[in-house]
């Protein structure tokens, strides 16, 4: 678990980290004394205690930014202005310290974050055990086969049959990639009229091909555009689970 700590004083910053420490001792701290240092990081953080009183970028905007890019982090407001608590529901906070408070009132709260997150880190366990155990049954010679859809590297369609390269070798059948594209979901994108690939397996790409783990398939130009951008959206998806 990660707990962040966005404050321009640095008497504060060492106060909420040494309270921090006494609920979580185990938890990783990082410590920013302005919005732009912390949208500039691009860490992961799982808990965040934002001040809105800060020199630049205020807390609000900061947070509108942040929240932009990471939808599940914890959002804890530290401030002295009581004025901002009805703009904090528009970023999703999760709750708003009006300075000052009490060591018992900041270790309630964090408890409180503490609990949210963890019940956030099962649920996305489980979605992870659920996509983990997700598959296709391929019919062969009037022999069935299931395949794991986390092992398709990508399909490529030959001679009218369908042809599947997984992490255990290839499987070939009678069938359309336009259904199986349908079936395997999100986390696949057709680059090309032949190809589908599976964007847990990219390591790079162009305009022309994109490089698999294992092989490379062709990039029609006018499909890059979408394949960039649904990419992008893939990373976001694993990075909030």
């Amino acid at each position: 678990m990660t707990i962040a700590i966005c404050d321009d004083e640095k008497d504060v910053r060492e106060l909420l980290k040494h309270n921090v420490r006494t609920i979580c001792p185990d938890a990783e701290l990082v410590l920013y004394s302005t919005g732009k240092e912390l949208l500039a990081a691009r860490d992961q953080i799982d808990i965040l205690f934002l001040d809105i009183q800060m020199p630049g970028k205020n807390g609000m905007e900061t947070a509108r930014e942040f929240r932009e890019r990471y939808r599940t982090t914890i959002l804890i407001f530290v401030t002295a202005l009581e004025e901002y608590v009805f703009e904090a529901f528009d970023v999703e906070a999760f709750h708003y310290l009006v300075k000052p408070f009490s060591d018992k009132k900041f270790y309630t709260v964090l408890q409180k974050a503490v609990t949210q997150y963890r019940e956030q880190d099962c649920l996305s366990q489980r979605e992870c055990t659920k996509e983990a155990e997700r598959f296709m049954i391929i019919k062969v010679g009037g022999v069935s086969s299931k395949v794991y859809i986390k092992d398709i590297i990508y399909a490529e369609v030959f001679n009218r049959k369908v042809v599947l390269h997984t992490t255990k070798g290839e499987i070939e059948y009678y069938g359309k990639l336009s259904s199986l594209e349908e079936q395997l979901g999100q986390d696949f994108f057709r680059p090309h009229r032949s190809y589908l690939v599976h964007f847990k397996y990219v390591v790079k790409y162009d305009a022309s091909r994109i490089i698999l783990e294992e092989g490379a398939v062709l990039m029609a130009k006018p499909r890059y555009s979408d394949f960039v951008k649904q990419y992008l959206r893939y990373n976001q998806r694993k990075r909030e689970l």
